[in-house]
């Protein structure tokens, strides 16, 4: 799995299962943040390298000699130190590392079981690294086989059947501990990819045609007013709006909070609904006692049926990663030892013409065609035992492979 000698490829990261949402804040990383990262990694000499931040999760995928490259790469770039990250995070190496990506590209890792929005941060992830330069073969292949593997899960399970993201289980709550749900002022703040899934199932879930959406930058907001048929409003009116509203869902994405409590109007009791990481409401509201403030986390802990029906499809999602990470493991085994078995097939034909070369000065009746196909056909055959004996014990190809150029005395080969 060595793309260069001594480099391994690492899956490193902290999600929600260990860390919480302050800690996951730390070490999220907006647009700008994910392309220094890419810079610095180009700067520091890391070959590939696909950078995901969600409200779930900041994971890396790259080749590094020692993680701490990596880490390093992710502390610089986020609020995070490596103590905080040595104690709240995971690091996996190799198939490990590739067994985790699969994982959670299909949605078995998610906060909510069969949440796959975390497919589509993949693809983004890997088209940003590719237009730096830092998306090379093994790693590109890989994402595609995470896709596939996720397009089929949705296709041939039920494992993405009803509620399928914190934004659905955000409207989820409402819908569920709001009385008369239709007549309430609806806010929404932030038109992010969450913000936009969450206004649709708004509009499609509660009836409501008292939804109000503020936006930073308003051009944002109208586009999606535009399309749900909701009432757009400027950012300088947001406090006159937080007033009005019976229930705040704050989805921006900010680094710091944008809601706190000298925004809100004093004893007017306000359901706020926080689906931002970092977290964009301050803590400080939790001291108004007419505030009831959730968090994604919280969202993520509610528990359906629908979510329960889902854990039947568990199996059936694992065979087809199974499966698919099979196929991409033979690739990359293939291409691992077709540099070798290339090297020992030049190796023997230059052995071959030498032997020949020889033979041809002893032996003035010597049979050129018939020397050529017979050591021809010998060369196939001992190339094909060599491919046989390293396919067949894989886990020790890597010391057959260096062996083998010792005894062939071949020079290191390069994957293509």
């Amino acid at each position: 799995m060595q793309q260069h000698k001594n480099t391994h490829f690492y899956a490193l990261g902290l999600s929600y299962r260990k860390a919480d949402a302050e800690i996951r804040g730390m070490f999220s990383l907006c647009e700008s943040s994910k392309k220094q990262l890419l810079k610095d990694a180009i700067a520091s000499g890391v070959e590939s390298l696909v950078v995901v931040s969600t409200c779930n999760r900041t994971e890396l995928y790259g080749f590094a000699e020692h993680p701490y490259q990596l880490i390093k790469l992710l502390c610089a770039n986020s609020k995070g130190d490596v103590e905080t990250f040595e104690k709240f995070a995971y690091i996996y190496k190799e198939r490990e590392a590739i067994a985790h990506m699969f994982k959670v590209g299909s949605g078995l890792d998610s906060q909510i079981l069969g949440d796959f929005e975390i497919i589509s941060q993949l693809k983004s992830g890997a088209r940003l690294s590719k237009s730096a330069g830092l998306l090379n073969a093994f790693t590109e292949r890989l994402v595609n086989s995470v896709i596939q593997a996720s397009k089929r899960i949705k296709t041939e399970t039920e494992l993405s059947s009803g509620a399928t993201s914190v934004s659905f289980a955000s409207v989820q709550f409402i819908i569920n501990n709001v009385n008369n749900i239709s007549e309430k002022n609806i806010l929404l703040f932030g038109t992010g990819k969450i913000g936009r899934n969450t206004c649709e199932n708004l509009v499609k879930h509660t009836k409501n045609s008292h939804i109000t959406i503020i936006n930073r930058t308003k051009r944002k907001a109208e586009e999606i007013a535009g399309k749900f048929n909701v009432v757009v409003k400027d950012y300088s009116q947001l406090t006159h709006e937080v007033s009005q509203a019976d229930i705040l869902i704050v989805a921006t994405g900010a680094q710091r909070p944008t809601i706190d409590k000298s925004l809100l109007t004093p004893h007017k009791p306000l359901l706020i609904l926080d689906l931002s990481i970092p977290k964009n409401v301050h803590q400080n509201v939790a001291d108004l006692k007419h505030i009831q403030l959730i968090h994604l986390d919280d969202l993520a802990k509610i528990t359906d049926e629908t979510l329960e029906r889902r854990k039947a499809f568990i199996p059936i999602a694992q065979g087809i990663i199974e499966e698919i990470q099979s196929e991409f493991l033979s690739w990359l085994e293939a291409r691992k030892l077709a540099p070798t078995l290339q090297a020992i097939k030049h190796k023997l034909l230059d052995l071959k013409n030498t032997e020949l070369d020889n033979q041809r000065k002893k032996f003035t009746d010597f049979n050129e065609a018939q020397a050529e196909l017979i050591s021809n056909n010998l060369i196939q055959k001992i190339t094909n035992h060599f491919a046989h004996h390293l396919k067949a014990d894989l886990d020790a190809s890597d010391e057959s492979i260096e062996l083998i150029k010792k005894i062939f005395q071949i020079e290191n080969t390069q994957n293509a």
